[in-house]
């Protein structure tokens, strides 16, 4: 059982999904999942799960940063990570479980991590690189005690992340699966809540 933010607040988040209530007051986190993946004292930095973005190409996106493609070229989904720098990419891909991380890598949870170097694009852009792989565009940022308020206004629920939930590109059912992963049959939720 996962500690929440109320039990314990010094609990550090990272690795861990949060499944948008359905009375999110944000609309641009209306069913989403994101990721946490950096979590402290000073806020919380997380990737949106499910918001690809078809029509940005992973091909189109490599032209556009002066990056050669060839034939081996690893064509990787692109998807929304959140609304702030929204013209900043994130990659998420899996790592050995040990190890050293390189400059520009940080290790989220065990063998996940996040890398916002070029030359993980490179690599990519030539069949090279992590598999699985996604890159996100921007992110969702929270300032000290600001994540753990939403949570403590409903606006979140704090849930294990799975493989499905970051690479798997069935992105209608992330949040459902999300939530039923929790044990919450999402039909049975409601937009208001209601005071005692």
């Amino acid at each position: 059982m996962t500690n929440s933010p109320e039990q314990d607040p010094q609990a550090n988040l990272t690795g861990k999904v949060l499944i948008a209530m359905p009375g999110m007051s944000d609309a641009r986190f209306h069913r989403s999942v994101v990721l946490i993946c950096a979590h402290s004292a000073e806020g919380a930095m997380g990737l949106v799960l499910n918001r690809p973005l078809p029509e940005i190409d992973f091909d189109d996106l490599m032209q556009q940063l002066d990056i050669k493609s060839d034939d081996a070229a690893r064509r990787i989904e692109v998807r929304f990570g959140g609304p702030v720098e929204p013209g900043r990419g994130f990659v998420l891909h899996k790592v050995p479980e040990h190890g050293e991380d390189p400059d520009g890598r940080m290790r989220i949870a065990g063998g996940l991590a996040m890398t916002t170097t070029r030359d993980i694009l490179e690599e990519l852009a030539h069949g090279k690189g992590p598999e699985p792989a996604v890159l996100a565009l921007g992110y969702a940022g929270w300032g000290p005690g600001q994540l753990e308020d939403e949570m403590l206004r409903n606006g979140w629920l704090l849930g294990e992340s799975a493989d499905d939930l970051i690479f798997g590109v069935d992105h209608d059912d992330k949040w459902p699966a999300a939530l039923r992963v929790q044990g919450i049959d999402p039909s049975l939720l409601s937009a208001s809540a209601g005071r005692a």
